[in-house]
């Protein structure tokens, strides 16, 4: 057994002992693709396991999640903090080792993975920050921005409609310094592959823009070593490296879906072990293959690591202000002067929250030149366009606009890695009703406190003629039902340019924000700290508390015109904006009670959405002024009148109360 050998078979044992130890885990890519990830990790792959966030590392995302024990043997052998402990810890409770890889939770895991598909966009995401920003930084002799971004991805991912969304856009900007290595091994947890998919992937790939490599065996490493290589010289066209292997090879089962997903246990995992040569006791690691690690990856991405941070000092001293730039992005430092902006607000007047959120994306982009904006083919309509920004693209890797196409899934899980990268800080809005389509690839924004902003219009069945297909009535309630995301609602461009401002400097969580399409009047005078509070008295009681109307968004102004009238009439009913439940929540128990006290029962909340989520606030004896059915084609004002969104509708639901 030569050393390559030894190395891949200690690879695929403690594969194997990990997931017999945990009773728990997905055996079959691990056993198929060690090999291939070895012969990456060993021969190409550029990182510094001493220092695992260095910036110009390349970036490996595993697509296939489950083949978490997989990537964990690696990181082990060479040499980031990932123990032997650790992965006797596989997949129990606050281990470093989960049941598939988190990013901040294991070190040297670029990117979460685990829901099939979306690996693959995520890593185009990585490989276009690379090209933007190789392309403002890079200098002649000083090429600071200079990686490769790996993905290794197995028949699942093939199969799910997004990796094609990210492939195919890939291929069109031209990503030549993204390959992927797919394991194809024909099998999937139910059965074989043809129980569901016979397309000839080479093709579609090579259709899309992609060199498409072909290894045979996925058991030679020469030939995925050639492959790999001949992948790094076309910078032009991203990279597939289609993988023949054998799922749960060595297995009394190889080559079928039952070694998918189930441990060997110890009869056949001991058998398997010794059709590689490996007769070794449980989680043994021979110290000639730590040593092959350490030469082949350690003090590889050592020497590479030293060199690069020589490179950055001279280029410090000969361009101060661009390296001073980029450190700042990386280490998220963006600002936008809100102080200025706010001053300019014309008390009166009226626009809709979208015009308002171009305003400031402009202000933004002017002030953060490495602030990006995009749009799932809507710029016109959710106004994200950055003025003279150009548009990012193969014969333009300078351009600031990012066109995703038609393609919102795929456009947040790119944006996940663009900000998985570092250096960028990306926004991109679309459609509210269409969050749907994205709602998989936020969850993992949210998993991996990733700060994304996602500027999302026409936000109620104001949006009229188009109907109920476009007219959101779920979407916000269940936007504010995902755990760790930001949404803000503004009234008016004081709540706009605040909830702006916040959304800019968080840096734990995305954002997102909705948005208008009708006008609407510039009324609250909101501070800063208002919106951050999440609600707050936006027009307070003349005297004598009697009641609370309570309302988001457009409907704001709403509220306060029927508080005139209510006061009118005897009765004295302040007036709360909430632009955000979640920041709302997060306050303290004495400043909620100052905004909504206890025994003020008496409280109308008004929102043209969905009524889910409101009773919180409201409480049993309150009254809600929702839309709980799908809206109609319209005129928007004649929708907002029939569904009762008017200053006389909103005083008789009080009085009525």
């Amino acid at each position: 057994m030569n050393q390559s050998e030894l190395s891949i078979a200690t690879i695929r044992s403690l594969g194997i002992d990990m997931i017999n130890k945990a009773k728990s885990g997905h055996p079959g890519m691990v056993l198929g693709s060690a090999p291939a990830l070895y012969t990456l990790f060993t021969n190409e792959l550029r990182v510094n396991p001493s220092v695992s966030s260095w910036f110009n590392r390349d970036r490996f995302v595993l697509a296939s999640g489950h083949a978490s024990a997989l990537l964990y043997s690696l990181l082990h052998l060479s040499g980031f903090d990932v123990s032997m402990d650790d992965l006797k810890q596989f997949r129990q409770w606050e281990s470093k080792t989960p049941g598939h890889p988190e990013y901040r939770v294991t070190d040297g895991v670029d990117a979460s993975s685990g829901p099939l598909g979306q690996g693959i966009p995520t890593a185009v995401g990585m490989a276009l920050a690379e090209r933007y920003l190789a392309n403002r930084y890079n200098k002649k002799d000083y090429n600071i921005v200079d990686h490769y971004t790996y993905v290794l991805c197995g028949d699942g991912d093939m199969e799910e409609g997004v990796t094609y969304e990210g492939a195919s856009l890939a291929g069109h900007l031209s990503l030549g310094k993204l390959i992927v290595l797919y394991d194809s091994n024909h099998v999937t947890l139910d059965g074989p592959t043809e129980l569901a998919f016979s397309e000839n992937v080479k093709k579609r790939f090579e259709a899309m823009g992609w060199q498409v490599l072909c290894v045979d065996d996925g058991n030679d490493t020469e030939a995925l070593s050639k492959a790999l290589k001949k992948a790094k010289k076309d910078i032009f066209k991203p990279t597939l490296i289609i993988v023949e292997t054998v799922i749960g090879y060595g297995s009394i089962n190889q080559g079928t879906n039952t070694v998918h997903g189930s441990p060997l246990g110890e009869i056949d995992g001991k058998n398997a072990k010794l059709s590689y040569g490996f007769d070794y006791d449980e989680f043994y690691v021979p110290q000639e293959v730590y040593d092959d690690f350490d030469h082949k990856v350690k003090k590889r991405g050592q020497k590479c690591y030293k060199k690069w941070v020589n490179l950055f000092n001279k280029y410090k001293q000969e361009y101060p202000l661009e390296a001073q730039e980029l450190e700042d992005a990386i280490n998220e430092k963006y600002h936008f002067n809100y102080d200025e902006f706010i001053n300019n607000v014309q008390e009166g007047s009226s626009e809709a929250t979208r015009v308002t959120s171009e305003k400031i994306i402009n202000e933004i982009a002017a002030q953060n030149p490495n602030f990006l904006s995009g749009t799932a083919d809507l710029a016109s309509s959710t106004k994200t366009v950055i003025k003279d920004g150009g548009q990012f693209g193969c014969d333009n890797y300078a351009g600031r606009n990012l066109y995703f196409g038609i393609r919102e899934f795929a456009m947040v899980c790119i944006m996940n890695g663009i900000t998985l990268h570092k250096g960028l800080k990306v926004a991109s809005g679309g459609f509210l009703v269409f969050s749907d389509y994205f709602k998989a690839a936020l969850r993992m924004s949210c998993l991996m406190k990733l700060p994304i902003i996602l500027p999302l219009s026409h936000d109620s069945i104001a949006v009229g003629e188009d109907g109920p297909t476009h007219q959101p009535i779920e979407q916000l309630p269940m936007l504010r039902s995902m755990v760790n995301l930001q949404v803000i609602r503004a009234a008016d461009t004081y709540e706009m340019c605040a909830a702006w401002k916040k959304a800019l400097e968080t840096t734990d969580q995305p954002t997102a924000l909705i948005l208008t399409r009708q006008n609407v009047e510039n009324v609250t005078h909101a501070t800063y700290e208002d919106v951050c509070h999440g609600a707050y008295v936006v027009s307070p009681e003349q005297d004598q508390l009697e009641g609370i109307l309570i309302a988001s968004g457009s409907e704001v102004s709403l509220a306060m015109k029927a508080q005139k009238i209510l006061l009118e009439k005897g009765h004295d009913v302040r007036v709360v904006s909430m632009p955000s439940m979640d920041l709302f929540d997060k306050q303290t128990n004495e400043y909620k009670e100052s905004i909504l006290p206890i025994h003020i029962r008496k409280r109308l909340g008004i929102e043209m959405s969905s009524d889910f989520g409101w009773y919180k606030y409201i409480g049993l004896d309150g009254q809600m002024m929702s839309v709980n059915e799908f809206g109609k084609s319209a005129p928007a004002a004649t929708i907002i009148e029939n569904y009762g969104f008017t200053v006389e509708n909103v005083v008789k639901k009080y009085l009525e109360m």
